[in-house]
């Protein structure tokens, strides 16, 4: 499968190596910007953004780079554990607002323009393109096609969030819905819009005319432009593979792996069982891609002896009544057995944050004192 994102670890590794934070905090926001394209291997869990850190601070202490040069990037590492520290402190909040509802929605569906890459903004269409062809969208035209379906076409936001995270390789709930959120005026204290002159400057297109080419001003108070307002709720199926597990030993624990969890490192020079748990209910209610499934068991390749089990937890458990299970703990596992935690960029700072900043203000010193300060 050729989606730009390499499966084998030792090319993961290579990428974070790769990394130059000085050119991703100059021109991250840019289409063709230096980002890391790490984002799909910290969804699935083969790396964690911890790894990640230590791994930039050590090249950057060597080459003598300051807190400063480096800090948008290791800023952008910490947006993905408070989003993640947000559901953790309520798994509801994955599936309604955090903080307010979402004003002036129309419609609880997707503007067809934005599915069939027809809206008549080049970068949208090119964006929405990419995504079907490798399963990846840069943020910032994440942001635009977010703005574009919640504040411009009064969508709701979950059916288009839902829609985005289906085809994305990198698909997490938390940074997708909280985001969409985020764009959408429901965790956040106001709504964003962009408009065309903002999209051509970082996304070098030369547009003009456009339903979007107004004042910020006009912007907000436009209505649902005609290209907007034919919608559809598009049809996300997921095609799980078969079960090619066969038998576990009592005497051996079983570590359960699934969508958030292909970490290769996880105990992995005992003696254990590796289980790829593919639970139809949870992945047809948060439904993934075929690209995608196929990549995650691309990625489940790096783990020696993983087996997979089609199925609801509940029916792994009773097939082998006696197994030892362990797992690692996340808002959507509702498994019994031994819960192991995830790794974060600090442990030191949990629970629900009302904004990233009040997170970030308390994060930032646990991270670069030590090092820096």
């Amino acid at each position: 499968m050729e989606t730009g994102f390499p499966t084998r670890l030792e090319d993961i590794l290579a990428r974070i190596d790769a990394i130059d934070p000085i050119s991703y905090g100059k021109s991250r926001n840019f289409i063709d910007g230096d980002v890391t394209r790490l984002s799909p291997y910290i969804s699935r869990g083969v790396i964690s953004t911890r790894f990640v850190l230590e791994k930039v601070l050590e090249k950057s202490l060597e080459k003598g780079y300051k807190a400063q040069q480096i800090e948008k990037l290791i800023q952008e590492l910490a947006w993905r554990d408070f989003f993640q520290r947000v559901w953790q402190s309520d798994p509801t909040l994955i599936d309604r607002e955090v903080r307010q509802p979402q004003s002036e929605v129309a419609h609880q569906e997707v503007p067809v323009a934005i599915t069939r890459h027809h809206t008549g903004i080049e970068a949208v269409d090119m964006g929405v393109r990419e995504l079907y062809n490798s399963g990846y969208m840069h943020n910032h035209v994440r942001m635009y096609v977010a703005a574009l379906a919640c504040n411009t076409g009064r969508s709701h936001w979950q059916q288009p969030a839902r829609w985005m995270y289906y085809h994305l390789l990198d698909g997490d709930l938390a940074s997708n819905n909280f985001s969409w959120q985020w764009v959408a005026g429901c965790f956040s204290n106001k709504k964003y819009v962009a408009n065309q002159e903002n999209i051509n400057t970082f996304c070098y297109t030369r547009q003009q005319g456009t339903f979007l080419d107004l004042s910020y001003d006009d912007l907000v108070h436009m209505d649902i432009p005609k290209e907007l307002k034919e919608t559809e709720k598009p049809a996300l199926d997921v095609h799980l593979p078969a079960t090619t597990l066969t038998r576990i030993d009592a005497f051996k624990p079983a570590l359960l792996y699934n969508w958030y969890n292909l970490d290769p490192f996880w105990h992995r020079d005992e003696d254990v069982q590796r289980i790829l748990l593919l639970e139809p209910n949870l992945l047809s209610k948060y439904p993934i891609s075929e690209r995608s499934v196929q990549f995650m068991l691309e990625l489940a390749g790096n783990i020696e002896g993983m087996k997979i089990f089609t199925g609801e937890f509940t029916a792994l458990k009773k097939r082998f009544p006696g197994s030892r299970f362990v797992y690692k703990e996340h808002p959507l596992n509702r498994y019994q057995g031994t819960e192991e935690p995830r790794t974060f960029l600090h442990d030191g700072v949990t629970g629900y944050h009302s904004s990233f900043f009040r997170f970030w203000k308390k994060l930032r010193p646990l991270l670069f004192q030590a090092r820096y300060d």
